[in-house]
């Protein structure tokens, strides 16, 4: 048998394995983003302060604020902080994991089991990009990890917004390249960078305009809502292919047992 040549290598590529345990908790870990949405609604119920929260004008720091009385302006009272803080924390953890779990040929393919990833010169702009995105997640999770373990009224108030920061843009670049990379590989890539799109344009806004806007709490969510929304789509594609292939798997296995039986 004659060794293959470089042309054939990069034609028949690589075939990354996507049944694998590692990549399922990977894929939910990043699904687990969504619970965000969970502990800020209950959150908002339980606030103190003389008037109502109210989302188009209320910034979501507010919600993790320790004390209650005025900061910048603003009568806040969040008796259920530490939920808020907490949320966030987990949040960031489960994007870190996500981003730690899954590998940069599996998001190159958005999970299509059977699908080849070519090697060489021509091809290295996927595994590039792939491989960004998930520096780019693991920033985002890290920094919303920083937000919910330093609240905006903690006294390191630069922290904090640091913190903010390397969510909103980390995790609004990622969407964008997940997007891009997904536009022929699934049909929610056109949401997914919608996604990226709406996040960085707010983010955008938000710099230009210093937040200076009638309703700064719609702003802020613009930026960080359709993060959230979007990591957690990516999870959903890869958790359902993944489970997938995993059963097929296990039923090429059964019915190999049976006729070695």
């Amino acid at each position: 048998m004659t060794a293959a040549t470089p042309a054939t290598s990069i034609r028949a590529g690589f075939l990354p394995d996507i049944a694998s345990t590692r990549l399922y908790f990977g894929a939910w870990a990043k699904l687990s983003v969504l619970q965000y949405f969970v502990a800020e609604t209950a959150v908002i119920a339980a606030w103190a302060g003389p008037q109502p929260y109210d989302r188009r004008t209320g910034y979501i720091s507010d919600l993790g604020a320790v004390h209650c009385g005025l900061y910048e302006g603003r009568d806040v009272c969040s008796p259920l902080h530490a939920v808020m803080n907490a949320s966030f924390v987990v949040q960031g953890l489960g994007m870190l994991v996500g981003a730690l779990l899954l590998s940069s040929a599996l998001l190159c393919v958005a999970a299509r089991p059977g699908v080849r990833l070519a090697f060489g010169p021509g091809h290295r702009v996927p595994w590039f990009a792939a491989l960004a995105a998930k520096v780019l997640t693991f920033t985002a999770g890290a920094g919303t990890i920083i937000v919910g373990l330093v609240p905006e009224d903690a006294g390191w108030f630069a922290v904090h917004l640091t913190g903010a920061l390397m969510y909103f843009i980390g995790g609004a670049l990622a969407l964008l390249l997940l997007g891009t990379l997904w536009l022929r590989q699934s049909p929610l890539g056109w949401f997914i960078l919608a996604c990226g799109a709406v996040s960085f344009g707010a983010l955008v806004i938000g710099g230009v305009t210093g937040m200076e806007v009638p309703e700064p709490g719609t702003l802020e969510r613009f930026m960080g809502y359709p993060v959230t929304i979007g990591l957690a789509t990516t999870g959903l594609v890869i958790a359902q292919r993944v489970r997938q292939e995993l059963k097929a798997r296990k039923v090429r296995t059964a019915a190999q047992a049976i006729r070695t039986f």
